[in-house]
């Protein structure tokens, strides 16, 4: 069990009669967060209002020892003052940090914590959605340790790769001046990077509706004059002309790329040497050196 019942809610239990209460909080990553209960009246702790208007419930949890994955699953209703479906599909409650409570309501200093963990699968149907909870020990279930292949395994900017993208050059701000379907972006101006300089890269949006939102570049050209950005996926927010966004420089993952865009091959998290099927394959030769030495 994720807490201790304390002695009060435990002797309060024992009653013939209750006066109990399901509390959940939601916490996104963005510092967004959202309360819910299914008593008739909202309740206020730990400086959190729940909604007693919300529809939001619970199914049953299922918990147990060990390393076990603790689930449980949350029903609700989207409504613009709780849920709303357009942040969902912006995956703005992607892993979302989730807490089940059981409170007395008569005197809610006595509460259980009961649940703990994220939110996993969403899926909406009819003006509601169905929210997938993953306990603590989801995390134990991802695989860990060190891929040997060719390519970087970091990604640009994150501690094993170390390159600061506050480097003048890599991550540049501008307004959004001609958008196309949220996925094409086109600036008619004086540019400081050559094409490509940004393909595999991120743009953020920074300001406006979709603010937070980002997306992964896939083309950055320059066409009749003008930069052409082409992502992957369109921007699932309201993005406008004028709202402000971020570049940031794309890397193929490459040594060489490594080695001369971004000066950083002390870091490179890559193995370029590593032989690939055709060098196990290889058979004897009677001229030359065939010991399987250094490629260098």
């Amino acid at each position: 069990m994720v807490g201790e019942i304390s002695a009060a809610l435990a002797a309060h239990l024992a009653q013939g009669v209750t006066t109990l209460a399901h509390a959940w909080v939601i916490r996104r990553r963005d510092g967004a967060v959202f309360g819910f209960t299914d008593h008739d009246r909202p309740l206020i702790f730990d400086g959190i209002t729940f909604r007693a208007d919300s529809g939001l419930s619970a199914m049953s949890l299922a918990q147990s020892t060990g390393l076990s994955v603790d689930n449980t699953e949350a029903v609700g209703a989207l409504s613009d003052v709780s849920l709303r479906e357009d942040e969902i599909e912006q995956g703005r409650f992607d892993n979302a940090q989730v807490e089940a409570w059981l409170v007395n309501w008569a005197d809610i200093s006595q509460r259980w914590l009961q649940f703990r963990g994220t939110i996993g699968e969403l899926r909406r149907s009819g003006g509601g959605f169905q929210a997938e909870l993953r306990g603590l020990t989801e995390a134990l279930n991802r695989p860990l340790g060190r891929a040997y292949q060719k390519p970087c395994t970091a990604v640009l900017g994150d501690a094993s790769c170390g390159f600061d993208l506050a480097t003048p050059g890599f991550s540049e701000e501008r307004p959004v001046q001609e958008l196309i379907q949220s996925r094409l972006f086109r600036w008619t101006m004086a540019e400081t990077q050559p094409p490509g300089w940004f393909t595999r890269g991120r743009l953020e949006i920074e300001t406006g509706a979709a603010a937070g939102l980002s997306g992964m570049i896939k083309l950055d050209q320059m066409i009749g004059g003008a930069r052409l950005i082409e992502l992957w996926e369109p921007i699932r927010g309201a993005v406008q002309p004028g709202d402000q966004l971020r570049l940031i420089a794309g890397c193929d993952k490459r040594a060489g790329t490594c080695r001369d865009k971004f000066q950083n091959m002390l870091n490179f998290q890559g193995f370029p040497d590593i032989p690939g099927e055709d060098w196990i394959m290889t058979g004897p030769k009677d001229t030359g050196e065939n010991s399987g030495g250094s490629r260098r």
